[in-house]
């Protein structure tokens, strides 16, 4: 007999022998065409097994609840579609990944970004796994990246590569489709963010106190 970690195919036929990372792959792809296709508010344990071949305690082992498989799947939907610009200036790899990133967020798959932070409001779990992957995903390490080599070519420094001046462009563009209600951003707001909010920041980031030399003051 198969157990339930190796998933069952649909019309009874011969169970698929999928474990560990295959298993988990299968499990989010599903649960990824189930956001795309009914939204956050449509996607259901049921019918995440049925899509993925197997069943739904094999689900619960690895995500205890629907907002936790949610998070998961929007997360393995978004990151693939990351890539790391290299202009070769700060300002233009800053408005390329923002622009990457507005187009994400006003696509079908931005749409389902835009359904779980509605959704959040009544789930404080799913607020708290989505507050958790902000601060850790593929986006922000791709803007330390940019800040990173800003400073290797001289135009920043070193205490700009910093988790929230990295963050601090893509919640601005939240913020324009969350507050504003809007179903696209402009480029005209794009660069505004970045060469009115973000550049300057990262121009004007300077050791704090408790790391200069205190000695200077005397």
């Amino acid at each position: 007999m198969a157990s339930a970690e190796e998933g069952v195919r649909r019309g009874g036929e011969t169970p698929l022998r999928r474990r560990g990372p295959a298993l988990e792959q299968a499990i989010l792809q599903a649960a990824a065409e189930e956001l795309r296709e009914s939204g956050y508010a449509g996607m259901t344990m049921d019918k995440v097994a049925r899509r993925a071949a197997t069943n739904k305690n094999t689900i619960y082992r690895r995500w205890p609840h629907r907002a936790a498989l949610g998070v998961a799947a929007y997360r393995h939907l978004a990151e693939a579609r990351i890539a790391v610009p290299d202009t070769g200036t700060l300002r233009g790899d800053a408005l390329a990944l923002l622009r990457q990133a507005n187009a994400t967020w006003s696509s079908p798959q931005g749409a389902v970004l835009r359904e779980l932070l509605a959704a959040a409001g009544d789930d404080p779990r799913l607020l708290g796994l989505l507050r958790e992957q902000a601060g850790g995903s593929a986006m922000d390490t791709a803007w330390l990246t940019l800040l990173s080599r800003a400073v290797a070519r001289g135009e920043a420094p070193p205490e700009a590569v910093h988790p929230r001046v990295a963050s601090l462009p893509v919640t601005l563009l939240r913020g324009e489709y969350t507050l504003r209600g809007t179903p696209s951003v402009s480029d005209t707001a794009l660069t505004e963010i970045v060469d009115e909010v973000f550049l300057p920041l990262v121009r004007g980031r300077a050791p704090s106190p408790s790391r200069r030399d205190r000695t200077s003051r005397w």
